[in-house]
């Protein structure tokens, strides 16, 4: 008789239906469903911050990869220096600067007469945002004078700049920075005076 009244207590526990045992909804719906949401979520949200692409003058040569320095000894072997100036409403303007024997004789130091050419390639580029990456031509104005109009982020950040030429000299002037700020100046690497 014992036996009966304990298998029938047990028959009475088993009639819960099984969607309705929390044991059920939690382990072995909830917790996969939770998985799925946010592996998916992971995959959109690593889609929305993917790696941008380099910027700069890196080639392939079969499974080695070279960084391309010509341009920049090129400002070095010219003696280029510019000043690159940021007003708060967006203007840029950029002095060019010659070495004092080219503007006395004309001539560049390779030879080349001495001309200020139309049009200078800017590039900003933010370090870790490429929404913040600006890229501007500089017109040449008058003189040793450029100007373009950037809108910057006003957030104070690192940003690589670059003031290009790609005429038959083709050189170029790197510097790394926090922007916003008044001024930036361009020298040439100092890399390139050991191998001179």
């Amino acid at each position: 008789m014992a036996s009966q009244l304990q298998s029938s207590n047990f028959k009475h526990k088993d009639t819960q239906p099984w969607y309705k045992n929390y044991m059920v909804l939690i382990f072995v719906i909830g917790m996969p469903l939770f998985v799925v949401v946010a592996c998916l979520w992971f995959v959109y949200y690593s889609y929305q911050i993917r790696d941008s692409v380099v910027r700069d003058d890196w080639y392939m040569d079969g499974k080695t990869l070279y960084h391309d320095v010509s341009r920049d000894k090129l400002m070095y072997d010219l003696d280029l220096r510019g000043d690159l100036q940021f007003a708060a409403n967006g203007d840029v303007v950029f002095y060019l600067n010659y070495p004092e024997q080219s503007l006395q004789s004309g001539k560049l130091l390779n030879g080349d007469p001495l001309t200020y050419p139309d049009e200078l390639e800017l590039s900003i580029s933010h370090a870790t945002d490429i929404k913040k990456d600006r890229d501007a031509i500089l017109k040449h104005q008058s003189g040793n004078e450029y100007r373009a109009h950037v809108d910057l982020d006003s957030v104070k950040g690192k940003y690589y700049l670059q003031v290009s030429y790609d005429g038959k000299d083709d050189w170029r002037m790197q510097d790394v920075a926090k922007l916003p700020r008044s001024e930036v100046t361009f020298s040439p690497l100092p890399v390139f005076a050991k191998t001179s």
